[in-house]
């Protein structure tokens, strides 16, 4: 007379589940690889952005400290210069406390939505020795770093 055990089988599991198991397993090795794959790009992508941002912002307030009124409204976002007409622009430059030195502190960079945005910190000297810090917005749009906001 034969002994069984309760579950009909014995302590062996299924051929089936075994196989669903492992397509289980292979399906979040996959998609860790994927997340982690993206995740590294994302942060590439983010880390190379800074350095344009960087030189972007550097070229809108040379152009401001040096006069040149004209080229800093070109490196205005379009939101910035539906605000501003580039006469209202001009005027604003000119008028004191005029910016005679900078120097970029700090920019980060982050993905919004799959927008690149960054935030410039500039410490600017005016021409009366007053010294300040601001922090311009910036967004690229196309291959371009544009300052978004109230530069001065």
């Amino acid at each position: 007379m034969g002994y069984e055990l309760p579950g009909g089988r014995g302590g062996r599991r299924p051929r089936r589940l075994r196989g669903v198991l492992s397509v289980v397993a292979v399906g979040l090795f996959v998609c860790c690889v994927g997340a982690a794959g993206l995740g590294a790009w994302n942060y590439q992508h983010v880390r190379q952005s800074s350095g344009a941002a960087q030189e972007a912002a550097e070229a809108f307030l040379q152009e401001v400290t040096s006069g040149d009124a004209g080229g800093a409204y070109d490196r205005l976002c379009v939101d910035t210069r539906e605000r501003w007409s580039r006469d209202e622009f001009e005027r604003r430059l000119s008028v004191p406390p005029t910016i005679t030195r900078y120097a970029i502190e700090d920019v980060t960079v982050a993905s919004d939505r799959g927008q690149l945005r960054a935030t410039a910190t500039a410490k600017l000297t005016r021409r009366s020795g007053a010294v300040d810090r601001r922090e311009m917005p910036m967004i690229k749009d196309g291959d371009e770093w544009r300052v978004c906001g109230d530069p001065f």
